[in-house]
């Protein structure tokens, strides 16, 4: 699918003021990155709420996608586990498709520093509905 048509309608949204890229959408995987870079708590360490925004993105995108065009995907439920810091450079997240069903779709999200070390682990379940 083309990722660029993602950006456009992300603009002026959360994600959007966050530096949220995205790499790859499909309903069963969804990839995006984010720059640590303004999303830090005063420690300057990644805030665990932009952890939160990222994975619930990520996750939400490929629910809508597998929803399709004339419906809609909400979050009604979002864990992250934080394993460890990232003070530098982007994470990336992968939302891989758990479950998708016809009123509800769940995603496993890994996002992971430029070296591959894991720094949180999260899971959306999102309610599809009509628009």
């Amino acid at each position: 699918m083309d990722v660029s048509i993602f950006g456009d309608l992300h603009e002026g949204t959360l994600a959007d003021r966050m530096g949220i890229q995205f790499l790859e959408v499909t309903a069963e995987r969804v990839v995006g990155r984010m720059p640590v870079e303004g999303n830090t708590q005063p420690y300057g360490l990644l805030h665990g709420g932009a952890s939160a925004v990222l994975a619930e993105t990520l996750g939400s995108v490929g629910a809508a996608v597998h929803a399709g065009p004339e419906r809609i995907a909400v979050g009604i439920e979002l864990n992250a586990t934080h394993h460890r810091s990232a003070t530098s450079g982007y994470v990336t997240g992968v939302a891989t498709r758990l479950h998708g069903g016809r009123t509800l779709a769940t995603y496993d999200i890994e996002i992971t520093d430029e070296q591959g070390r894991r720094v949180c682990t999260s899971r959306l379940t999102c309610m599809l509905r009509d628009r």
